[in-house]
């Protein structure tokens, strides 16, 4: 299982995006290593084997952006679970 942390630089809420996803793996008992980048992206964006946990879309746009649907626990532990294949409709996890 791949994970990234992407992140803008100087991101206000990264370190609430970092605690939910050690959180989540915690939670989850896995142990897997975790990319943390930095640059254009919207930011905060976890990316479980490549698909954004909140979209579900593959990858995410190059562009530093701060997002308003900054990353959840229900639905990193959805991704995590699924291994990256998630469903936007319904609820999470």
């Amino acid at each position: 299982m791949d994970v990234d942390l992407l992140l803008a630089p100087d991101c206000p809420n990264a370190a609430t995006a970092r605690a939910v996803l050690t959180e989540c793996l915690d939670r989850l008992g896995l142990v897997v290593p975790v990319r943390e980048r930095v640059g254009d992206y919207p930011s905060p964006t976890i990316l479980v084997d490549g698909v954004d946990v909140m979209t579900g879309a593959q990858g995410t746009p190059a562009m530093q952006a701060c997002r308003l649907d900054a990353p959840t626990a229900p639905r990193v532990l959805a991704a995590l679970r699924a291994g990256g294949t998630v469903s936007t409709a319904g609820g999470a996890a």
